[in-house]
């Protein structure tokens, strides 16, 4: 469950070929002019909007003429995602800046049919979608394998199909990785990194795309916005001393986090009433019992409000591990402490009290665990 949902809409592209070109019809290079044109509309109207922090926001309309065609003309105060929409569910995204822009798509499905040519900015941001657009569809097609392995409860297919996704994702992140690299002084880079990469399993290479950001993009409000998502995570990096926990358990008795060393410890951030958590309970219950005589424990820190509902999901989903809980829900000291934004959350700790995992969950966290203690 998010407190804090960050929007990142994909757009299915696939069209490619992009030719950067010239202002040959005197657009003042301190201002945009978009060349639209609309196949299979005469009619009608188009949006262009900038893309906030939780939602799009109309900035200019445009009458689409007799032929399909439209333009926009403006001015941006930086390289920003906007998107151009004959409705919300019909539409495409573009880094606009002030360059001159040419975009072509069919009224019909404008997500799957646009192409567009102009400046570099807005043809890497096509490039960008274009790769995505590519990991969603096997990722869908992974997904219905692994449904059908499950409905038939193949075992062995349910397993092979995992493995494949964790190297696939692995594969995924890498070629993001290589696209932000290969384009590190663009604003694209900078909301590639914001959006796409996270920071708590690659604090390393985000905190080395921010120093160069903001060299080559300082002004960018994706740069500040991923500096500033950084800070508070680097006293959380991998390798750094878990800060120490103490808050009453279900007994009403302290219990610190630092009283577990010489124990490899899974710190688990969750609620009664989040839905994913208590989904993931069952397996994370049979993996404690699998490792718990090994040197391995669990230390669960609940956001919940209610000690009524608390108890009742540990009693209920049998979590026979240690818990604490001051019951200020998402104000929760050990929330703040480890800037808690979003539910399930774990830290794998080894016997010093060290972090050397974010944030695993299934197979990934029971591979990691077995890799430690067998």
């Amino acid at each position: 469950m998010k407190k804090i949902i960050l929007i990142w809409v994909l757009p299915l592209t696939i069209l490619g070929a992009c030719n950067k070109m010239g202002s040959k019809n005197g657009v003042d290079s301190g201002s945009y002019k978009i060349y639209g044109k609309l196949n299979n509309q005469s009619s009608g109207k188009v949006y262009l909007s900038e893309l906030g922090e939780k939602q799009f926001v109309t900035r200019d309309t445009a009458n689409v003429l007799n032929d399909g065609t439209f333009t926009f003309e403006g001015k941006v105060n930086e390289p920003t995602v906007y998107r151009i929409s004959i409705s919300d569910q019909n539409m495409f995204m573009l880094m606009l800046d002030n360059k001159e822009i040419q975009v072509e798509a069919d009224a019909k499905d404008m997500s799957k049919t646009y192409a567009i040519k102009g400046s570099e900015e807005a043809q890497l941001f096509k490039e960008l979608t274009d790769k995505l657009e590519k990991m969603q569809a096997s990722g869908m097609q992974l997904q219905k394998r692994f449904e059908k392995a499950n409905e038939s409860a193949n075992a062995d297919s349910v397993k092979v199909i995992q493995e494949t996704y964790l190297t696939m994702q692995q594969r995924n992140v890498k070629g993001i990785k290589d696209f932000i690299k290969q384009h590190d002084k663009t604003a694209v880079a900078a909301f590639a990194t914001l959006n796409l990469i996270n920071p708590e399993t690659d604090l390393a290479f985000a905190d080395s795309m921010a120093s160069m950001l903001n060299k080559s993009q300082p002004e960018s409000q994706y740069t500040k916005a991923l500096v500033k998502r950084l800070e508070p995570l680097k006293t959380l990096a991998i390798g750094k001393a878990a800060p120490d926990i103490t808050l009453p358990t279900p007994e009403g008795k302290s219990l610190s986090l630092s009283s577990l060393k010489g124990k490899y410890v899974l710190v688990d951030f969750w609620a009664s009433w989040c839905g994913p958590c208590r989904q993931e309970n069952p397996n994370v219950v049979r993996m404690y019992h699998k490792y718990k005589d090994k040197g391995f424990e669990i230390f669960g820190v609940s956001l919940d409000n209610s000690r009524e509902k608390w108890l009742g999901a540990i009693q209920k989903d049998q979590l026979v591990w240690p818990h604490v809980s001051d019951l200020k829900g998402w104000e929760s000291a050990a929330a703040q402490l480890y800037n808690v934004q979003a539910i399930p959350q774990t830290l794998l700790l080894d016997r010093e009290g060290k972090i050397i995992a974010r944030n695993l969950r299934g197979p990934e966290l029971e591979a990691k665990v077995a890799e430690l203690l067998n």
